[in-house]
């Protein structure tokens, strides 16, 4: 038998494309090297667009709640603060906050919602060997006994991380560079005199500490070593370490410290994959792009990867759409992640200089600039991803110039709207991984959802009108909240760019 979709990696990005498939009854299985869930992390926060993809697919639960707010983040030059960014004043209009949180916390919230759905990770279960032919993929995995055999699949999709073998058995380059050549870091218990709602980072020398807070009055702490350092030190001496360069950068003692949670290292790179599909087999997350972990961005750029990927996966694998469809995922994610790469690895080259007259540069030119509150806004905005766009992409390379508002590729904001029943909800709410057809009067909506659901099945569109209609137009909302089509009240139109997407010539 030939599963749909074999997912190998059970990160957040894995989890979340399970889940999308699974909600639309696509076969799918998701295996992971690992011999079970991860109880500690790297990612620590959901940015605002990340929350959202969780929110569509029904896995959010109770992790607002279980979060810290992330609001303040102080910059110091020794004794001396250098830049304060204030988050929440920055976004406090945006219907969604950033949470910080445990990444592990996030997978444990996926994986309680794929069980809900019916679907499970297969532990210490490793992918070997992969070939594929035009109708399907063959791979060979490895379980925890050294037992071997072969999953059969129709797509294979790698999101098993920055060294993902999915992503070296297709033979797919993944350029980059180093931006940091290491990092220790520590997570503690501990009663420390910093603000709970937020970090505070100290730069010397093109060289830097930060200690984040956490829940339950526990720290993370990473920093720079000094060159020469030995290489594979133990935990006992990355902690050491670290904690001996914050009590002498912070001048704060370690003697309230009543538990070491882990301690690790590792390098930041910026790397690119050269391609995100090769044949049946697609790349998504880190298997795809890492990049700096500043203004956290890796873990919500994953979740995107997943919904943009799915819900083209569920029209092909149900025989709705060509395979074609597929290739749109690179042309929408592809130039994103390159963009996101760039300013990550342009604030990583800002904040810490590494020539004295870069330092002159940021503390005489662009510190001041930050310290602007519009500054702030836009640089915020721009972390929370809510302002990703498609325009120029494949599935809308071009908008009418007369067009006023919002264009097919721009993101739909979340809107109070009624269902064709007169129940209400809210059009993020409703989505669930379907299409959603917008329309001022409830008879329009009707007859637009209709031509919608002859090409791509009732099952994934749903009918909706804005409590507060500021158009005339219809839109047609993609299961990850973009425009795709829009246009006045004409269905055969809506069919037309239908047939266009899922069916090009």
């Amino acid at each position: 038998m030939t599963d749909t979709v074999l997912i190998v990696g059970a990160g957040p990005t894995g989890l979340a494309l399970a889940i999308h498939l699974a909600l639309h009854n696509v076969p799918v299985r998701v295996i992971d090297a690992a011999s079970g869930p991860a109880t500690t992390s790297r990612a620590l926060g959901l940015q605002p667009r990340g929350v959202e993809v969780l929110e569509r697919i029904g896995a959010l639960g109770d992790l607002p709640q279980r979060s810290q707010p992330s609001l303040n983040m102080s910059y110091n030059e020794g004794p001396r603060t250098v830049l304060r960014l204030h988050v929440g004043q920055a976004v406090a209009d945006q219907p969604k906050q950033a949470l910080l949180i445990s990444q592990a916390e996030v997978e444990g919230a996926l994986r309680h919602r794929l069980a809900e759905l019916g679907g499970s990770v297969e532990w210490g279960t490793r992918l070997v060997a992969a070939e594929q032919d035009t109708a399907s993929v063959s791979a060979t995995v490895q379980t925890a006994d050294s037992t071997g055999h072969r999953i059969d699949t129709r797509w294979l999709i790698g999101c098993d991380g920055a060294h993902s073998t999915v992503r070296k058995l297709a033979g797919i380059g993944f350029p980059g560079r180093k931006l940091l050549e290491r990092l220790l870091m520590v997570d503690v218990r501990a009663q420390w005199p910093f603000d709970k709602n937020g970090s505070t980072t100290w730069m010397e020398a093109g060289h830097m500490l930060s200690v984040t807070a956490l829940p339950n009055d526990t720290w993370r702490v990473f920093t720079e070593p000094p060159a020469g350092l030995p290489d594979e030190l133990s935990e006992s001496e990355i902690t050491d370490r670290v904690l001996s360069e914050f009590s002498r950068r912070s001048g704060v003692g370690i003697d309230t410290v009543t538990d070491i949670c882990w301690a690790s290292e590792f390098r930041i790179h910026r790397r690119l994959a050269d391609a995100y599909r090769r044949g049946r087999i697609l790349l998504a997350g880190d298997a795809a792009h890492i990049q700096s972990p500043t203004g956290g961005q890796g873990q919500n750029t994953g979740l995107g990867d997943a919904e943009n990927l799915a819900w083209k996966l569920v029209l092909v694998a149900h025989g709705r759409a060509d395979h074609r469809l597929l290739d749109t995922y690179e042309g929408e994610r592809r130039p994103l992640a390159r963009n996101v790469l760039r300013a990550t690895s342009t604030a990583v080259d800002i904040m810490l200089p590494d020539h004295p007259w870069k330092r002159l540069v940021r503390d005489k030119l662009v510190l001041p600039l930050v310290r602007l509150p519009a500054v702030q806004r836009r640089l915020w905005l721009a972390a929370s991803q809510l302002g990703i766009s498609y325009r120029g992409g494949p599935l809308a390379p071009t908008s009418p110039r007369w067009m006023p508002g919002l264009h097919p590729g721009d993101r739909m904001p979340d809107l109070p709207c009624r269902l064709l029943d007169g129940d209400r909800t809210m059009l993020h709410a409703a989505i669930r991984g379907r299409w959603v057809v917008l329309a001022d009067k409830p008879d329009v909506a009707a007859r637009h959802a209709q031509a919608a659901a002859a090409q791509l099945g009732a099952d994934l569109v749903v009918a909706l009108t804005p409590l507060e209609p500021d158009s005339p137009d219809v839109a047609l909302v993609r299961p990850d909240g973009h425009i795709g089509w829009r246009g006045r009240s004409a269905p055969d139109k809506l069919t037309a760019w239908l047939n266009q997407v899922l069916w090009p010539a």
